[in-house]
């Protein structure tokens, strides 16, 4: 599974969708951003107006006593307009952020609950530059689109009402051209649309890239790829260079046609109106208010112009953030499913299969892990162990057989309470960027500070925790990058004592630690297995040697299974795998001999 590709959709589908779901319940601040536009555009016309009265009144006539009235009606039509642009910017730009945050939210709402196999087959990388980038690009249509129609759309209607009260002739003249711009622009807004969606998908890859590089920074300096991986950014900027440029040459290509038709428009109406003016059928002022209202009216119209390349890009990016919105996760709730009752926590697997995207990784296992007891898997890698795991509490959906705890299939319960009764601890240690004591109580947010501190002291983290700057209000770092491995570890484990779920899965939780620190979190770990039914996956064996019941792995199946002693005995793959692991064992190397 990868991130969806967004099949295309009518213009009409997606704006339509947006209005319904996203700009609907915001009409009401818009109805009241309209009314300023209005007043933006009146005095945009007043200003046209007022050419005629000032060249006729004052400069032709030299009338001293209107000179003061038109001074301040002026000064007032600048003023009014100010105020009234100042209040529709405001209220536009409170409304087009609004509406952003509402659609990243739901992305976000809708990538949280995807299923983990979503996840596995997805860049990290590209899920978030494609929420962020998109969902940016999807802010700047709002904005130009609600903002710029409805103001351009005012000011044009109040122009074009000036310019046939001053002379519907000469108007008509003027506006005989521009029809002749939508068939150009109908088609570059298509252009442009394909174009920006090529672009804005290379970004994500460009994005994505640039996150997996930094996050392998560390093998990257060790192996001396930095020049290799300079050469890759390159190809990979330059393909996005091309992308976006041939987005941007699309979009210019309106300015040619727009100030070609304008010229035209204009050239016509100086003959036509120059003519009225020698043969004086009207004045200097009624032509030069008309002229100024022409030229006022050319730029709503190239914005309308512009208008529809911000739309095609913002629908593009508008069809990319509603496919992550419509992701629908194939593991959830049955529809009668009912609260999971625990009775000591017995795990049972009966005939499992299990395959990913086709693939075999489990074929037909059945074991069971007592309730209260311990139980691990080992085998080598790629036997499938992770992924008994990541069976039991649904993070994938078996494909075959049945799971359940205490008889009752986990696919008839809630995920909430199944998940609530498993606490989880892997080699790959979740903290985040957040205090030692938030990171704790993850697992129960409603817990008190006695409880956190109390399970640290069980995890043997409360010392460490206590030397640190701020104790159990420092700020860990990005996936606790201050913290040493066998610290994060006991973190986890805290998290999960705190948890105090009766079912337990540890998955290889200490095969990343040095032997100091595997012996402090192993203690810890058994302490946090008293009572609980636990599974764990493990890579040495002798971390498991006390385990009530092991169940050996090889290519999906089991392949033995019994106590450490047991398996022993029956020199099978247990043995060779502890036989193996024993003469691994590293040896010290030889000092040279002096000379």
């Amino acid at each position: 599974m990868s991130e969806p590709t967004p099949a295309a959709l009518p213009t009409k589908a997606i704006i339509g969708r947006l209005m319904r779901e996203h700009i609907r319940p915001y009409i009401p601040q818009m109805l009241l951003a309209v009314v300023f536009m209005a007043l933006v555009a009146a005095t945009t016309a007043a200003y046209a107006w007022m050419v005629q009265p000032i060249l006729d009144e004052i400069f032709i006539e030299k009338d001293h006593s209107r000179l003061m009235v038109i001074t301040v009606a002026v000064l007032v039509v600048f003023v009014v307009k100010g105020l009234a642009d100042y209040a529709q910017t405001v209220i536009m730009a409170r409304v087009s952020m609004r509406i952003v945050a509402d659609i990243r939210q739901r992305v976000f709402e809708s990538l949280i609950r995807a299923d983990m196999a979503f996840f596995h087959g997805a860049s990290t990388g590209e899920l978030i530059a494609g929420c962020m980038n998109n969902v940016d690009l999807m802010r700047d249509a709002v904005a130009n689109t609600l903002t710029a129609m409805a103001k351009d759309v005012l000011t044009l209607a109040f122009l074009v009402a000036l310019m046939f009260y001053q002379d519907w002739a000469l108007a008509c003249v003027a506006f005989f051209v521009f029809p002749l711009a939508f068939f150009p622009v109908s088609a570059i807004g298509r252009k442009v649309r394909k174009r920006a969606t090529r672009a804005w998908a290379e970004l994500e890859t460009v994005t994505g890239f640039m996150s997996e590089t930094f996050r392998g920074v560390r093998h990257i300096k060790a192996y001396g790829q930095e020049n290799h991986e300079i050469e890759r950014a390159r190809e990979r900027i330059d393909t996005l260079f091309m992308k976006i440029f041939k987005t941007m040459r699309a979009k210019a290509a309106i300015s040619p046609i727009m100030e070609t038709l304008a010229g035209v428009a204009i050239a016509v109406i100086i003959v036509y109106g120059g003519d009225q003016v020698i043969a004086g059928t009207t004045t200097a002022g009624a032509f030069f208010s008309f002229i100024t209202a022409l030229l006022l009216a050319y730029q709503p119209l190239k914005n309308f112009a512009k208008l529809n390349n911000h739309l095609q890009e913002g629908l593009a990016a508008a069809q990319r953030v509603l496919a992550l919105v419509d992701l629908e996760p194939t593991i959830r709730d049955r529809e009668n499913a009912g609260a999971l009752a625990i009775d000591g926590g017995r795990l049972t697997f009966t005939d499992v299969t299990f395959a990913y995207g086709g693939v075999p990784a489990i074929n037909g296992i059945s074991l069971e892990v007592p309730a209260g007891k311990t139980a691990a898997l080992v085998g080598p890698s790629g036997a499938g162990k992770s992924t008994v795991l990541n069976l039991i509490p649904r993070f994938y959906d078996i494909d075959a057989g049945t799971v359940t705890v205490d008889g009752t299939d986990i696919r008839d319960v809630t995920l909430a309470s199944l998940r609530s009764n498993i606490a989880l601890v892997s080699q790959e240690v979740a903290l985040f960027n957040d205090t030692v004591g938030a990171n704790i109580a993850y697992g129960r947010m409603e817990a008190s500070q006695a409880e956190i501190e109390a399970a640290a002291r069980d995890a043997a983290a409360h010392d460490f925790i206590m030397e640190m700057p701020l104790g159990y209000d420092t700020v860990v770092g990005e996936s606790g990058i201050k913290l040493s491995g066998g610290q994060r570890q006991r973190l986890s484990i805290a998290r999960a004592i705190l948890r105090d779920a009766p079912i337990l899965l540890l998955d290889e939780a200490t095969s990343a630690l040095d032997s100091q620190s595997e012996r402090q979190v192993q203690e810890a770990l058994a302490r946090l297995a008293q009572g609980r039914t636990t599974l764990v996956v493990a890579h040495r064996l002798s971390t498991i040697a006390d385990a009530d019941v092991i169940y050996v792995m090889s290519e999906g199946t089991i392949a033995e299974s019994g106590t450490h002693t047991e398996l022993l005995a029956k020199r099978g793959l247990y043995a060779g795998l502890q036989n193996l692991q024993i003469t691994d064992e590293p040896v010290a190397p030889k000092t040279a001999a002096k000379a």
